[in-house]
């Protein structure tokens, strides 16, 4: 192992290990005085939670940052041990263990303007370990402008290839990453910026070429035509794919939660016939839940089927729908109890319509839609639909069980997170490779803006933070191939990796100055692009919501 940048940093990875030993049993406490805070006759008050939202969502962003230092420590062992952890990886350790361990003691950014802190969650700053040596040497001589300076000047030698730092994936997913890194820097980057301003749908060349590699099969079993592979595999084409634009790594997204349903919640004879199809791109899904008034509250959704002999006639209003007017057939959240008033009466249909055409979105008997224009995330496009009877097929109940629709739906999110972690990622790459170019490119004063230490501090901690989300994605994609639950894990990795495609866009604009205002800058896409992923598949607070009721559950 070469020597540490810093002499005082020398043992770095055994004083980041001291660090976190030292910082567990705080996190250990503030989860107990949490539970001490919202339980009521031994059970956790769901009234109590809310009225406490704020310093509850501080217990799961400090869960998150203790769990990104837990896996890129993790990252730098396994490095070590095939001889892999050089100059720069020790680099980015330094940097983000170091900065990501002084926000854990002093404050951790929710969003713009929320601020948690351990005292919040009743933990006395006279009991932060700030003397502990370890951690003494990590906040004195980890992030520092000589640390981040050499990590950009490390950056400038780096291959474009790379994903700047090892990521620690094995020979396959290298080679995985290559063929699709090739396919889009030769049929995605340069055209991708095109696409957005001219608010176009991603073309069907690209579609059939993704189906042709197999990204729609990538995670279906073999026996049902797709390849078997892993969600970690799923993870490096998607961030590959999102690389290059946001809605191309996107297309993968309504094929992993219509191919989860099915696989979750189908019948055999629904997997047989539905998986194929999925997997060779004959049929594209979509995603139908999210209605206008409910939101994130689907257990209130008033989408209502009434079965009618052989049919289910579905009437009501949907929004958010994706990709819906190329979409051959939709996975369908409606409520089949007309009795009920939360989620027990809610089943999942699958959905069957003919494509849309240049003429027309929706040539589908009862149902229309319309469009809504949006920022960024253009390539699919974004609808509101209606149904006025619209005919689904009983046989196309999922499971052809009624009533089973929200557990079948939540059996997919935590597939469904990982990927949008991956998709977060991604987009974070291309927003440091966008600034990375430009600070190069770019002279004032004389010289080269990188040489400026508030442009090479910033791209150094896109490089940083950009590599902390991927290997907490890829925690939690390699807890889903291992079959354990994990949704806690891939709640975390949305959750961060979210703030971090948008802190590198941000980041990015400022780099660009001016120009990132320029709609012709591809910056300005990335930062529309970037925004959303916050919201979808789980809106931050949602997300921080689901892992705290993990951790007191």
């Amino acid at each position: 192992m070469t020597q540490a940048p810093n002499a005082e940093l020398e043992n770095i990875i055994s004083l980041c290990e001291d660090a976190l030993a030292e910082i567990k049993p705080l996190l250990d406490e503030a989860n107990q005085n949490l539970r001490n805070l919202v339980t009521q006759d031994g059970r956790i008050d769901s009234l109590k939670l809310e009225q406490h939202q704020y310093i509850s969502h501080g217990l799961a962003w400090f869960t998150t940052y203790y769990e990104s230092m837990n896996s890129i420590v993790n990252w730098a062992n396994a490095l070590v041990s095939i001889s892999k952890f050089n100059k720069f990886e020790q680099l980015i350790l330094q940097i983000g263990f170091s900065e990501y361990l002084a926000q854990f003691l002093s404050g951790i950014s929710m969003s713009q303007g929320e601020i948690t802190r351990l005292t919040d969650l009743s933990i006395s700053a006279a009991a932060l370990p700030l003397n502990h040596p370890a951690i003494r040497n990590l906040l004195d001589n980890g992030n520092t402008d000589q640390a981040r300076k050499a990590l950009v000047e490390q950056m400038i030698f780096q291959s474009a290839d790379l994903t700047y730092g090892d990521d620690g994936l094995d020979e396959e997913y290298s080679m995985i990453r290559d063929q699709f890194r090739k396919f889009t820097d030769k049929h995605i980057t340069p055209h991708a910026h095109e696409w957005h301003l001219k608010d176009e749908l991603i073309p069907a060349k690209i579609i059939e070429d993704l189906g042709e590699m197999g990204v729609f099969g990538l995670t279906i079993p073999e026996a049902y035509g797709g390849f078997g592979m892993s969600k970690t595999a799923m993870c490096v084409v998607t961030e590959e794919l999102s690389r290059g634009y946001i809605g191309v790594g996107s297309l993968g997204t309504r094929s992993e939660i219509a191919a989860e349903l099915i696989q979750c919640g189908g019948t055999e004879a629904q997997k047989q016939h539905w998986l194929p199809k999925i997997a060779n791109a004959t049929i594209l899904p979509t995603a139908v839940f999210t209605e206008p008034n409910t939101g994130s509250d689907l257990g209130s959704l008033n989408t209502r089927a009434t079965r009618e002999g052989g049919i289910y006639k579905v009437t009501g209003n949907k929004t958010w729908i994706t990709h819906a007017a190329r979409a051959d057939i939709m996975t369908m959240l409606v409520r089949t109890d007309p009795q009920s008033t939360d989620y027990k009466g809610l089943s999942m249909l699958i959905g069957e319509k003919p494509r849309g055409t240049d003429r027309e979105d929706f040539p589908a008997g009862g149902m229309s839609g319309s469009e809504i224009e949006v920022l960024g995330y253009r390539g699919m496009k974004e609808f509101e639909l209606a149904f006025d009877g619209f005919e689904v097929k009983a046989e196309n109940l999922l499971g052809e069980t009624e009533g089973q629709g929200f557990k079948q739906l939540m059996q997919t999110f935590e597939a469904a997170r990982i990927q949008t972690a991956a998709r977060a990622v991604g987009v974070a790459q291309n927003a440091m490779e966008l600034a990375m170019s430009y600070a190069q490119e770019r002279s004032q004063f004389g010289k080269q803006i990188i040489e400026f230490p508030r442009v090479y501090g910033k791209l150094a901690m896109m490089v940083v933070e950009v590599m902390m989300a991927r290997q907490l994605t890829y925690f939690a994609a390699k807890e889903k191939d291992e079959n354990r639950r994990c949704d806690l894990e891939a709640g975390m990795a949305k959750l961060l990796a979210a703030r971090v495609a948008w802190s590198a866009a941000d980041n990015g604009v400022q780099i660009h100055g001016g120009n990132g205002f320029a709609m012709e800058y591809p910056i300005s896409r990335v930062l529309c692009d970037a925004r959303i992923l916050s919201i979808f598949e789980g809106a931050a607070e949602i997300q921080a919501t689901v892992i705290v009721r993990r951790l007191l559950n």
